[in-house]
């Protein structure tokens, strides 16, 4: 306990120590953020915005782009801003604060993206119950179970961390904190604490993936009876979904499914699950989707309007 409390902050490896290539990644990194927060506001403010827009698929879509914005942000500006300085570091507070609200906006991500599998399953095989079933109240409790359970995961992970004594070297081969590489740098038998963090966070990761694999097989099963321009409509609306779920999982469950083990590869796939699909996300939404484009035109339309009458 002594030996924890002494440890005061920890040093980030970043994402690269060559300087050049963390000038690059510096501007790539920049837009890419810049990109992530205005592509989620405008997903959010479009569908608050638009009258068309109101059904429980767009009432998920919504909770989503905000998570990621907030995904995002835990681990983005810090990265962005150490690719600047030579020194890295984060206090031991910090650290544990952002190891908590990594694992808490991730969770809930996962669980918002199972919940979204479901409405686009029952859309899709009970067509003429949807309404009755995916209700407003019922997509509240599923957005507030999400959080919740982000929460309760989030909780788990950081109380196996926050009391592990760590003696020292606390340099952490890592852009950001989290349970892994805190694992590695303790000086005690980690085995059943690695064991938990897998069941945990791995457990939840390929649980959740088999639930949507469950979901869009009921779905391919349910269109087998349904004309073949009713099977390429409901394909096209699941293949946003689909490939999010790709993006996300793949990494999630890569790094969280193994006990603590740290790999080189695993920075570089971190940044998919916290950067990469948190900015796909809304051009996947948008570019394979006609009622959001036509939405974010009437909004742009309407902008322009008032703009013009004001003048």
């Amino acid at each position: 306990m002594e030996n924890k409390i002494n440890v005061t902050e920890f040093i980030l490896h970043g994402l690269t120590q060559d300087k050049t290539v963390a000038k690059l990644c510096f501007s790539l990194f920049l837009i890419f953020y810049a990109t992530i927060i205005l592509g989620n506001l405008l997903i959010i403010t479009t569908i608050k915005t638009s009258e068309q827009l109101n059904s429980p698929m767009y009432f998920f879509l919504s909770y989503l782009s905000f998570v990621d914005i907030s995904y995002s942000t835990v681990t983005a500006p810090k990265l962005i801003s150490d690719l600047l300085v030579e020194k890295k570091t984060i206090s031991f507070v910090g650290c544990i604060a952002q190891l908590f609200a990594v694992h808490f906006f991730g969770c809930t991500e996962i669980f918002l993206l199972t919940v979204m599998a479901y409405d686009r399953c029952i859309a899709i095989c009970k067509p003429l119950h949807y309404t009755n079933i995916v209700n407003k109240h019922v997509c509240g409790w599923l957005v507030a179970a999400s959080w919740v359970g982000g929460f309760i995961h989030s909780v788990v992970q950081t109380l196996l961390a926050i009391w592990l004594p760590f003696c020292g070297p606390s340099e952490i081969d890592h852009y950001f904190c989290d349970v892994h590489p805190l694992l590695k740098l303790a000086c005690t038998d980690v085995y059943i604490i690695g064991v938990i963090v897998a069941v945990n966070s791995g457990g939840i990761s390929l649980t959740c993936f088999v639930v949507l694999v469950v979901s869009y097989a009921v779905i391919l099963v349910s269109l087998r009876t349904r004309s073949s321009k009713v099977c390429l409509k409901a394909l096209y609306t699941c293949s946003s979904h689909i490939t999010v779920v790709v993006l996300f999982f793949g990494p999630c469950i890569f790094i969280y499914t193994r006990p603590s083990t740290t790999f080189s590869a695993d920075k570089m796939v971190s940044v998919f699950y916290t950067i990469i699909t948190p900015m796909l996300n809304p051009l996947i939404y948008t570019l394979r989707n006609e009622e959001v484009k036509n939405a974010m035109k009437k909004l742009w339309i309407r902008k322009v309007k008032r703009s013009h009458t004001q003048n």
